[in-house]
């Protein structure tokens, strides 16, 4: 249930701003209001929507601080991720060719999904391709420290996706990280997966801001 009403307010279908009707969401979803509940319960914790007083729950407008904090943490762990990976290929711990093969996957998807203008599947492969590197990290509870912040981060992306155009050089980015973890290489690998991710938050949040500020322009305007 928290990933339908995620994927509602990630879509666009829920914007920010709209007001939450619990009874006509699970009317919607056909289900209980219970699970709603719960799923609500948990999209406030992560930040996606917020009280209206007494008036109930509405999603959440951006907020670009917690957004910076988020992603100084990813900063943190992807770095860890990538330099862990590169460690395991270059120590033979996992097999050099079976992860070019998986990264080159995932690559080739992500930018299939940009030539498509698909910013769904463009966030799916951006995911899938950091997750790769959690899992070949082999610390096993890496995914789970970084699913909190990918919950978060997950809005802003697809926010930023509607309504601008996406950096072009993240899978260039992400081709160079791979092509070092590949080489085992610890050193390199950690530094483009750092220097990814501050580039990442740098230009989405800018982009969320001008969009918020045309936003409130147009709002004014009208």
């Amino acid at each position: 249930m928290y990933s339908a009403i995620l994927d509602e307010i990630l879509d666009g279908r829920l914007p920010t701003g709209a007001h939450l009707i619990q009874e006509q969401l699970a009317t919607d979803l056909g289900v209980s209001r219970q699970p709603v509940q719960q799923a609500m319960a948990l999209l406030k914790a992560d930040g996606l929507v917020e009280e209206i007083g007494t008036r109930g729950l509405k999603v959440a407008a951006l907020d670009f601080g917690r957004m910076n904090n988020h992603y100084d943490i990813r900063a943190v762990l992807d770095a860890y991720a990538a330099r862990a990976s590169a460690q395991r290929v270059r120590d033979q711990q996992i097999n050099r060719a079976a992860v070019e093969e998986r990264l080159g996957r995932i690559l080739q998807a992500g930018r299939d999904a940009v030539r498509a203008a698909s910013f769904s599947d463009q966030i799916r492969q951006d995911e899938a391709f950091h997750k790769c590197l959690y899992a070949y990290s082999g610390n096993a509870v890496l995914a789970e420290s970084a699913e909190p912040h990918w919950r978060f981060l997950r809005r802003v992306m697809a926010d930023v996706l509607r309504h601008a155009e996406p950096p072009p050089e993240i899978w260039d980015q992400h081709t160079e990280i791979a092509e070092a973890i590949v080489a085992g290489d610890p050193d390199l690998a950690q530094s483009l997966a750092q220097s990814h991710i501050d580039t990442a938050a740098r230009k989405l949040s800018r982009s969320a801001q001008d969009h918020a500020q045309a936003h409130m322009g147009e709002k004014v305007a009208s």
